[in-house]
């Protein structure tokens, strides 16, 4: 293994950050996915 330091510390508020909005949109992604399917149930039923 090489010595050097110079790779780059990791960003936890940039990543977190980013977690955070990933985590937001799958929730409200599946969560129109399943009103779709609610509502296209209730015309075909």
């Amino acid at each position: 293994m090489s010595e050097d330091k110079d790779f780059i510390e990791m960003d936890y508020k940039e990543h977190n950050k980013t977690y955070d909005g990933f985590i937001k949109f799958t929730k409200y992604t599946t969560i129109f996915v399943i009103l779709v399917l609610v509502f296209l149930v209730t015309f075909v039923y």
